[in-house]
């Protein structure tokens, strides 16, 4: 059955999974404060001017924001979704953002009469375009036995994992292992070039094996081609291990790897990388060697 749903967050992820919904034939309503993308600008949706806008013309309001500050801007702010009559619709939040805050702006939404799901994702844009993420979902059952057909337009392996909060507490874990797997890839490439070994070739025999990894596949690709365009920002990779890294002093829990991963990452942006895609964490590991990848 089609619905109206709302979609704030046109970026690199959004713009696909907006396309993905609305070829299934759901009413879309939504913002940007990039402005819609050319990818969109021949389909059937609504540009609304505000959030407030949006919410009020949706029965669910996805949101894909940068980080957990935007999401409470675009929430709570001026012209934010609160402003609009809430009860009874669905807020989902695809963002990757804090698990602590996460708690609370559910709290304030289901205070207003709406319904509140976490639902961060894994896959990037690779995944936003092929309609295959991961997402990893936190809220009621019965709201997330609702909202699953949509969902399901998005991605492939939905899991509830608990309550609210609990979704994003899972895409950080998500973001660890990415890190850590992205850094050892890193190390396996640059070991093989400096020994004197064709890394593609290498990467290729590893595929077959029992390292092999989306991320071998994948980044690996990125690593000998030397294709670091987003992707996935390395900034924002950044701020999901910000995310652990805070948790984890809180919880007195030691993540020692990663936080070298986030040291590797801060090299990178320290060259001008901030933008590059998180892939390019080799370079980091290239620059202590004083011996880089050849392009293949």
């Amino acid at each position: 059955m089609a619905m109206k749903i709302g979609f704030i967050g046109l970026g690199i992820m959004g713009a696909p999974m907006v396309g993905h919904l609305v070829q299934a034939g759901h009413a879309l309503f939504v913002s940007s404060r990039s402005g819609l993308p050319s990818s969109l600008a021949a389909q059937p949706l609504t540009l609304c001017e505000t959030a407030r806008q949006v919410a009020q013309q949706a029965e669910v309001i996805i949101l894909m924001l940068p980080d957990t500050p935007d999401v409470g801007e675009v929430l709570f702010g001026a012209g934010g979704v609160a402003e609009a009559e809430l009860t009874g619709k669905v807020i989902v939040d695809m963002s990757s953002i804090s698990p602590l805050d996460t708690k609370q702006y559910a709290r304030r939404i289901e205070q207003l009469g709406g319904h509140y799901l976490d639902a961060p994702v894994s896959g990037g844009e690779v995944g936003a375009k092929a309609a295959t993420l991961s997402i990893m979902v936190g809220g009621p059952q019965a709201v997330f036995e609702q909202l699953l057909p949509v969902l399901q337009l998005m991605g492939k392996n939905i899991t509830r994992v608990g309550e609210n909060g609990d979704g994003q507490t899972a895409k950080v874990a998500n973001q660890m292992i990415v890190a850590l797997t992205i850094e050892a890839v890193g190390e396996a490439l640059l070991f093989a070039a400096r020994a004197g070994a064709d890394p593609a070739r290498v990467r290729q025999a590893l595929l077959g094996g029992f390292a092999s990894s989306r991320i071998l596949e994948v980044h690996g690709e990125r690593m000998v081609k030397r294709a670091f365009d987003p992707g996935f920002r390395i900034s924002l990779h950044q701020k999901d291990l910000n995310l652990a890294l805070s948790s984890a002093q809180k919880m007195a829990l030691a993540l020692p790897a990663t936080a070298l991963a986030q040291q590797l990452f801060n090299s990178c942006v320290a060259q001008g990388g901030a933008a590059w895609d998180h892939s390019a964490m080799v370079r980091a590991l290239e620059q202590l060697s004083d011996f880089a990848i050849p392009a293949q």
